[in-house]
């Protein structure tokens, strides 16, 4: 084995690819019919959605802290005096009659979420800022050569086309050196360009010129009927030849040469100077040539795009537009592979664009909303959505990007010690199934959805950077956070009576029901499965992190004790799936989107081909009953679990079904209409990114694993991907991770290690050690 520097490399004799290199593109021919086909651009905080309309534009604008709502407590403070009786009703397999109890006594104070719509309630939720309006004058002419299109390797959006012999183009981008949002006219005509702008808002937003800068600003709704965030967007020209007037409350350009449009926009969620930061950030942005705007825009961006490279040789159709592309890909993946890379790096792409550190994760719809009334409030859903949104961020090589997710848990930790108060009189700190940028914590409306405990599964998170990481600063740091998440299971805990375990209660398995012996339907449980493994694993990584940090703590040894008395975290029923309660209830949906029970083969790592053969078979019957289908982000979730199964080709006929083309919009939960929007945004529908995020999530999961011990190269690898290279994948212990392969095989792999530490890896099917 050869060493070369902190990297630590294994070589089988082999010629690098030799594949062309396609540019990494969206295009489209045509403009956008409507927002989901329009292109997302964004900084982490501004987010634009240009439209590429030719005789109108409309952009969309968005800021990733815009929420209407404000802090709330709505925790119930009486509710632990009944959790005794919910729990004996439970013990009694009365569950219907405890259902009642908890959705009487054992949910928010309040409106709550408002039910998904909580735009006028405390709770709130994520807006659109408004729209840039634009009209282009350009005078009667066939519109000849359309082209629009988004490079994401360097998060530059352009439309170009031709009107009676002029050339027009445009440049958009959300600069990640400057936080300013960017839009360059050009014509190959002098004096060719006139235009029109205006800023526009559904409600709440007021749109003034002022010494010929355009302004939108308002005040939301604090949920109360008072005054909430207030929100503050300009928009400035510079233009070369002609002139600038104002038409109301518009901006028009008359006979000029080119034009830059500088968007700056910021709200009063952490800074009540904001008016006079947005105006700073403006100035400073007009004062540099549109070139150097741009070359530190994508030097910023690229530092973390090009971290990460990914080829599948065997199937290139760059030269077609990326909605018929789609089209394509669904009906035979194999002749498009690069459209596989191409979906596995967009992923990666909208994660750079929709979060920074410092700042807010993204949310339901990442940083691109187009609604005041987004879908269930483009908030944070905690039964997998959210957690989801971050799947890729370490194995992807974006480890920073994990940081605004570990800065909210943080924050909902210190809210939700109120929650588990108020719920079971009990310390540490506990949330549910959403929160939001208020630090909400309590648990939802209805038991059947709203009763599912979050914080241990976002203690999962915390345990993954610091894998990943291998930081034992930060560790040191979360330490607290995962004890006391461990020490609220440790004191709510009951021993149910079969077989004397110890397990939540109430609980749910997020978002399901079963049908008792008496027939009813209920959801609420003791002990679901997918608690049984995140207490589990949550107990096994707050024991393990004090080994790591050197602490001597009473209360991690009694965790050490009474890891013996929990659930095992795989039950295998009669029909051999894994089960996913206590008993073994009928299934009203036996192909309901959520697979809860599964987490336990992943995110979790309890379930292995290699370490625990029967449960992975389990596991398998259990996704094969369960179906194929699913909304967006269940379907995802399927590739990674498929992958967990080393299953290339269900993993990416799964893949095949994600990307199946998307148009409609209406709320559908059965997995129908779920598959992918013309500009590659997740449709649930409607869209949701968290598909988009576990989509790559899966591709990565396919080609490296980590997770049981050792590092796996190309685990869940389909015959159609047999040539292939990718290089900068980041495996736990803080190993990056390069792979060439040809046939199937792998030929040359380098796993780089800043600190040269040994590690094991299986290569072609044989485990080697790196050194020793």
């Amino acid at each position: 084995m050869k060493k070369y520097g902190l990297a630590l490399a294994g070589i089988i004799t082999f010629t690098v690819l030799s594949a062309e290199e396609k540019p990494l593109q969206l295009w489209y021919d045509k403009p956008a019919c409507r927002w989901e086909e329009s292109l997302p651009l964004g900084n982490g905080r501004l987010g634009m959605m240009p439209d590429g309309g030719v005789s109108a534009e409309k952009i969309v604008l968005n800021e990733i802290t815009l929420w209407s709502g404000s802090p709330q407590d709505a925790n119930n403070y009486e509710a632990h005096k009944r959790v005794g009786d919910i729990q004996k009703l439970l013990l009694q397999g009365r569950n219907d009659e405890a259902e009642k109890l908890v959705n009487a006594n054992f949910v928010c104070e309040g409106a709550g979420s408002g039910h998904g719509n909580g735009a006028n309630v405390p709770f709130g939720c994520f807006q659109t800022l408004g729209e840039l309006l634009i009209q282009y004058h350009h005078g009667k002419g066939e519109v000849q050569g359309y082209r629009r299109q988004l490079d994401i390797t360097t998060a530059v959006a352009a439309t170009m086309y031709q009107v009676a012999d002029v050339g027009f183009q445009r440049e958009y981008f959300t600069a990640f050196e400057g936080d300013v949002g960017i839009i360059r006219l050009t014509a190959d005509q002098p004096q060719a360009l006139d235009f029109s702008v205006t800023l526009a808002r559904e409600e709440r937003g007021t749109t003034t010129v002022i010494d010929n800068e355009l302004r939108l600003s308002g005040v939301l709704n604090d949920g109360y009927g008072r005054q909430g965030m207030q929100y503050l967007a300009r928009i400035r020209i510079q233009h070369e030849g002609g002139r600038l007037v104002r038409e109301g409350n518009a901006l028009r350009v008359v006979g000029a040469d080119e034009a830059t449009l500088y968007f700056s926009a910021a709200t009063d969620f952490r800074d009540n100077s904001f008016a006079s930061q947005s105006a700073a950030l403006l100035a400073t942005a007009m004062v540099q040539p549109y070139n150097t705007l741009k070359e530190s825009h994508v030097a910023a961006f690229r530092q973390l795009f090009d971290r990460v490279s990914l080829t599948l040789a065997g199937g290139v159709a760059a030269d077609i537009p990326t909605d018929e592309r789609l089209k394509r890909f669904f009906e035979n993946p194999a002749s498009d592979n690069a459209f596989a890379a191409l979906y596995f790096q967009y992923g990666r792409y909208l994660s750079i664009s929709s979060t920074r550190p410092g700042l807010l994760p993204p949310n339901l719809q990442g940083l691109w909303a187009h609604q005041v009334q987004t879908p269930w409030n483009g908030d944070y859903h905690l039964n997998i959505n959210a957690q989801m949104n971050h799947w890729p961020v370490e194995v992807s090589n974006l480890s920073e990007l994990h940081g605004p997710f570990i800065d909210m848990i943080k924050a909902v930790a210190q809210e939700g010690a109120n929650t588990a108060k108020a719920y079971y009189d009990a310390p540490g700190w506990v949330c549910y199934m959403m929160t939001n940028v208020w630090g909400y914590s309590a648990p939802g409306e209805q038991a059947s959805w709203g009763a599912s405990t979050a914080s241990g599964w976002l203690c999962n998170h915390l345990w993954e950077h610091y894998l990943f990481t291998k930081d034992t600063a930060y560790l040191a740091d979360v330490f607290p956070i995962l004890k006391d998440a461990a020490r609220f299971y440790h004191h709510t805990l009951i021993r149910e009576p079969q077989h004397g375990w110890l397990v939540t209660a109430p609980s749910v398995s997020p978002e399901n029901a079963f049908i008792m012996p008496n027939g009813n339907r209920a959801s609420v449980v003791m002990g679901p499965t997918i608690d049984n493994q995140i207490v589990r694993e949550l107990y096994g990584n707050v024991i393990a992190a004090a080994e790591v940090l050197g602490v001597d703590d009473v209360f991690v040894d009694t965790l050490r004790n009474n890891v013996s008395n929990l659930p095992p975290p795989v039950r295998i029923g009669r029909d051999g799936r894994v089960m996913e309660w206590l008993e073994e209830y009928n299934e009203p949906e036996p192909q309901h989107r959520h697979v809860s029970h599964l987490y336990g083969l992943y995110p979790a790592a309890f379930i292995s081909p290699q370490t625990t053969p029967e449960w992975a078979e389990a596991a398998r019957k259990t996704l094969l009953v369960r179906g194929d289908e699913g909304t967006g982000w269940s379907r995802a979730w399927k590739i990674l679990f498929w992958a967990r199964l080393q299953d290339g080709d269900h993993a990416l006929e799964i893949l095949r079904q994600l990307l199946r083309p998307a148009f409609g919009e209406e709320t559908d939960y059965s997995g129908a209409r779920a598959g992918t929007y013309p500009n590659l945004f997740c449709a649930h529908p409607p869209f949701q990114i968290d598909g988009n995020f576990g989509g790559t999530a899966g591709i990565a999961e396919m080609l490296l694993q980590s997770h049981a011990g050792f590092i796996h190269l190309l685990p869940a690898l389909p015959p159609a991907w047999a040539t292939g290279e990718v290089k900068g994948l980041k495996a736990r212990g803080n190993y990056t991770v390069d792979i060439t392969w040809k046939d199937g095989k792998v030929v040359d792999y380098r796993i780089h290690s800043p600190s040269g530490k040994p590690v094991d890896v299986m290569v072609n099917g044989r485990i080697t050690s790196t050194g020793g």
